[in-house]
């Protein structure tokens, strides 16, 4: 230990170089990469965030491969994508059913070719307490949430792997860095989701695949229709366009990790450092609110 604490001693005068580094990258723009012709694959593509970031990945000429449990859904999408000049394969895909993302894996490798671009953007969430959360509601909020993104890059991840080029996109959530009342299942899914993408990224590094960037997103409630209600005083509900916009920025340019808004990255941080007092109170004045079911009754009530 003593050991350890010395060589963190030592590397304390890199401190200062490494900060005006980070202050620097805020004020020079970085190149954005290009995308042109590059295989993506969505998750969730039917509805929302998986729509929308479908149509942005179409106006940079890329070939979609749109997958969703909602048939009618993923086909309009496809259908749009087109009509703005990409190449669009839809797949009808329950992302809760391990076989059945491995199937049609296979057959986008053989109808489409190797994905270099993975969004795992599909999500199910279940606003309620504990007691009014459904056991096979909390199954499926895991299946989807988490375990259908290691399911998805071991199907797709070897190819990229061997040609040191690709991109794992993670849409997690705020959920996913703070507890949030009547969400339970699903800030659990989202923390898994972080803890995923952090792990993976350094695993890649690990195995010498730094060619195969990583991105995170982590918004605050979006207006899509599944929570109901939402609200918090840190601002209005996001809509999607504008959270996408952030999403296919931090592509482009290789960010790790993406809050939306980029001030619950100050919360993060501060939800680390501060005495669990005050940010009881902080909690207090950011006031989440949504409608949820509860199934607990409180005496009294």
């Amino acid at each position: 230990m003593i050991k350890f604490l010395l060589s963190v001693f030592l590397l304390l005068p890199f401190l200062p170089v490494c900060i005006v580094e980070s202050l620097l990258k805020l004020f020079i723009p970085k190149k954005r990469k290009s995308v042109t012709g590059e295989i993506v694959l969505i998750t969730g593509a039917g509805h929302g965030i998986g729509r929308q970031t479908a149509y942005e990945f179409a106006k940079l000429k890329c070939k979609l491969v749109l997958w969703d449990i909602n048939k009618h859904g993923v086909e309009e999408t496809a259908a749009e994508c087109k009509r703005l000049g990409a190449k669009a394969h839809a797949f009808v895909v329950d992302c809760s059913n391990r076989e059945d993302i491995y199937s049609s894996a296979k057959k986008v490798k053989a109808e489409v070719g190797d994905v270099s671009i993975l969004v795992n953007n599909a999500g199910v969430v279940y606003t309620s307490d504990l007691f009014a959360t459904q056991d096979p509601q909390i199954e499926k909020t895991f299946e989807v949430n988490i375990l259908a993104h290691f399911w998805t890059t071991k199907a797709f991840l070897p190819e990229m792997m061997k040609s040191n080029h690709g991109h794992i996109v993670t849409v997690a959530s705020a959920a996913g860095h703070t507890g949030v009342p009547f969400l339970l299942a699903y800030c659990s899914s989202k923390f898994a989701a972080v803890g995923f993408h952090k792990a993976l990224t350094e695993e890649l590094s690990a195995l010498e695949r730094t060619g195969i960037k990583t991105t995170c997103l982590c918004p605050n409630f979006i207006n899509t229709g599944f929570i109901k209600n939402p609200g918090t005083s840190l601002g209005p509900t996001l809509e999607p366009e504008e959270v996408v916009n952030k999403l296919i920025d931090g592509i482009l340019t290789e960010q790790k990790m993406i809050f939306v808004p980029s001030s619950l990255s100050l919360l993060s941080l501060m939800e680390k450092m501060l005495p669990e007092r005050f940010e009881a109170i902080l909690r207090r004045k950011i006031d989440i609110r949504f409608d949820a079911v509860i199934g607990y009754k409180m005496k009294g009530k």
